[in-house]
């Protein structure tokens, strides 16, 4: 009778241990742009990408519930901020995924550091979210204006590109790639001969890139992004501004660019990424399966980050068996990022993700074997030199 009571009281323990193990609850929170110009490079396919790293993690198996929403901040500061504070209010979110548009962004890295939650930023580019802006509550993944400039700016100066004129979007992303292509082109002894600013998101860039033709520049740096990045370079295919000898530097341009383009308008363009589907057997395998899940479409870089981010978080969590905010920030810190489409990295003390970058050259039509064969590999640009240095960020986080 009494062996038979310790069974049952053992099985007991046994069966609590298991509940108590299945206890993790996270909720993440994917806010992007999914009705803009932003819409492609994140949207849905950021949602598909953070589904498939819960998946998979196998993040159930190992005792972790995970509940996925999402929102569309319409590249809005004031709607994406809203949503923020709803989510961690109300909602019961922990981890806020992707936030393309750098105005949004910098609004949600103070939000999310006043709550004291996790903020995974996947799909804004400015530098500022790791500079003076830097919180220790924020994890800027997938790149930035910074590693942007570096990699295509100088890549432009070094073939001869050494004069500037740049048409900029008039918000937060496009002053900071301006600032860092800038910094950049002076530094590789290029000079800027102009720059002219366009509303966000823009429609007719006539007469901003009559300017940039008039001005000489051998370079014409376009510092916007999505639609706005497409725009110009249709707009300046018909004007024939690279017919005539200028070159066109697409400071931020996405595989869905490519697409929409076509290769006949984009071949040639020079551009920097930190992911291609195409890159070697586990980003393709990535690719396939995220392509029989949206439609045919390949990933781009920020939704390959939106994936790469979300694995991290679940690794620290379950280490931790625990989501607390600092705990779980400071296990991501000191664990070194390795997964399958970024390869190994880590995240720095100023919330920078560190891995390697790629310069590509768009291919010719003939060049390509078929759908989203796009991208030509020029140069790898290693980790420890693709973006900025942590002591020349200006983050408070960083000890001088």
């Amino acid at each position: 009778m009494k062996t038979g009571r310790m069974l049952l009281a053992t099985a007991l323990v046994a069966l609590f241990a298991g509940g108590a193990q299945a206890q993790v609850s996270v909720k993440l929170g994917v806010l992007n742009d999914r009705s803009g110009l932003y819409a492609d490079l994140s949207g849905e396919g950021s949602v598909i990408a953070a589904r498939m790293a819960a998946e998979d993690f196998k993040a159930k198996e190992k005792g972790i519930n995970v509940e996925i929403i999402s929102a569309d901040h319409q590249n809005k500061p004031d709607i994406g901020s809203n949503i923020a504070r709803q989510w961690y209010d109300q909602d019961g979110v922990d981890v806020i995924l992707d936030v393309p548009t750098s105005s949004v962004a910098l609004a949600i890295n103070q939000i999310t550091r006043e709550k004291n939650k996790i903020f995974i930023n996947s799909g804004a580019a400015a530098s500022d979210l790791t500079g003076k802006q830097c919180s220790p509550n924020t994890i800027h993944w997938t790149y930035d204006t910074w590693a942007l400039a570096n990699g295509t700016g100088s890549a432009m100066v070094k073939t001869g590109g050494d004069t500037w004129f740049f048409l900029t979007a008039d918000y937060a992303f496009g002053h900071a790639l301006e600032r860092d292509t800038i910094a950049v082109v002076e530094k590789s002894g290029g000079k800027v001969l102009g720059t002219v600013r366009h509303p966000f998101p823009g429609s007719d860039f006539s007469s901003f890139l009559l300017q940039a033709q008039s001005s000489g520049a051998k370079v014409i740096g376009l510092a916007n992004a999505g639609g706005d990045t497409i725009n110009s370079i249709k707009q300046a295919a018909e004007f024939g501004i690279t017919q005539a000898g200028q070159n066109l530097a697409g400071l931020l341009v996405f595989i869905t660019d490519v697409n929409a383009l076509g290769l006949q308008t984009a071949q040639g363009l020079v551009l920097t990424e930190s992911f291609y589907w195409d890159l070697n057997d586990e980003t393709r395998a990535f690719a396939k399966r995220f392509a029989e899940k949206s439609g045919g479409k390949m990933p781009t870089m920020v939704q390959a980050g939106v994936y790469a981010g979300t694995l991290h978080y679940l690794k620290a969590v379950e280490a931790l068996k625990d989501k607390d905010s600092a705990k779980v920030m400071a296990k991501m810190k000191e664990t070194p990022t390795e997964d399958p489409l970024f390869g190994k990295g880590e995240v720095r003390a100023d919330g920078r993700k560190i891995h390697d970058m790629y310069l590509f050259e768009v291919k010719k039509p003939e060049e390509s074997k078929g759908p989203w064969d796009f991208y030509k590999l020029v140069a790898t640009i290693p980790a420890a030199e693709a973006f900025r240095p942590l002591d020349q960020g200006e983050c408070p986080l960083v000890k001088g």
